[in-house]
């Protein structure tokens, strides 16, 4: 129906009040599973180390009654060190934008400490997850800790052969390892082989972290070796179902990771590492130097590899 002559309706009024909500809707992920699973443990410097060691293959062992004892060779222990690494993100909110009233939040500097802090906490995760060596640093350069793809060398699954061909990387943290150019398709032969590898080496798997599209090719995986199952929480007011596989080798839980690298595929054993923590994540006010008020986010921590043979991982992978 057409509208009477003369209606005066909204289009034509001045002076509607704004109806603006006073809630602000942020979609965006904060999910560190990897920063919330490992152990933390205080530092008190820079340079943090740790010992490794493991046992040697069972071998023969029959004596003659009353023969001499001669003593074995002993290995020793492997030192290893990370160096942490200063995550900082500040904020700073004019003298006018304090004064202002707003929708959705009382404080804006409240506000966006909150979600600074968020958003710091991806950084740390992402870090963790990078294939980057530890750097000492200097007065010129940034300290930075090696990640995980820089300490699994025992029980990896990659492709060779390309320019640059893949390579291990020492596993010391002092260089990162070499992605192969050519990819393939992540599959259920090189997770099982990668499972495998971590069984014979004495791990227990409990995790693997990997991203949307490769959690995709997984929970198509069939076969006895990998029987996907549910766990049900045993308070059946709150039920949570976890994607879990099972394997002659282990069972592990699925966790789809935002911030490993899309190619990557890693498996560990949780209690083999951990974040050492030299400064925990605290809010400071900086100097007041204008018409503004200034607050930065720090933490400064490093990764801890207790034992790279307790993990492995699948790497060179598509990622479309």
């Amino acid at each position: 129906m057409a509208q009477p002559v003369n209606t005066y309706d909204s289009y034509d009024m001045k002076g509607v009040r704004e109806d603006l909500s006073d809630v602000i809707f942020n979609i965006a992920p904060d999910e560190t599973p990897l920063l919330t699973a490992c152990a933390k443990v205080s530092i008190g410097n820079t340079y943090y180390e740790w010992q490794t060691d493991s046992l040697r293959s069972a071998q023969e062992n029959a004596h003659i009654q009353g023969d001499d004892t001669i003593a074995e060779v002993v290995a020793p222990t492997t030192r290893l060190g990370n160096y942490t690494q200063n995550f900082k993100n500040a904020v700073t909110v004019s003298g006018t934008d304090i004064a202002l009233k707003k929708a959705g939040r009382g404080s804006e500097m409240q506000y966006q400490v909150i979600k600074k802090t968020k958003e710091h906490k991806l950084d740390i995760e992402r870090a963790l997850f990078l294939n980057q060596a530890r750097v000492g640093g200097s007065s010129t350069e940034a300290p930075r800790l090696a990640g995980i793809p820089a300490w699994i060398t025992s029980n990896v699954n990659f492709q060779t052969g390309g320019s640059p061909s893949g390579a291990n990387p020492t596993g010391d943290g002092t260089n990162a390892r070499t992605d192969n150019s050519v990819v393939t398709a992540f599959s259920q032969v090189k997770f099982d082989d990668v499972m495998q590898r971590i069984w014979v080496s004495g791990g227990e798997p409990d995790t693997v972290y990997l991203n949307a599209f490769q959690m995709n090719l997984a929970l198509g995986f069939t076969g006895n070796n990998n029987q996907r199952s549910n766990i049900t929480a045993k308070d059946e007011t709150v039920i949570k179902h976890m994607a879990v596989y099972v394997t002659p080798w282990g069972t592990v839980t699925w966790k789809p990771s935002r911030h490993i690298r899309p190619r990557d595929v890693i498996v560990v054993q949780d209690d083999m590492w951990a974040v050492g923590i030299a400064r925990s994540t605290k809010t400071e006010e900086l100097a007041k130097t204008g018409d503004n008020e200034k607050r930065q986010i720090v933490t400064e921590l490093t990764l801890v590899c207790r034992n790279q043979a307790a993990s492995g991982a699948v790497y060179d992978n598509t990622i479309v």
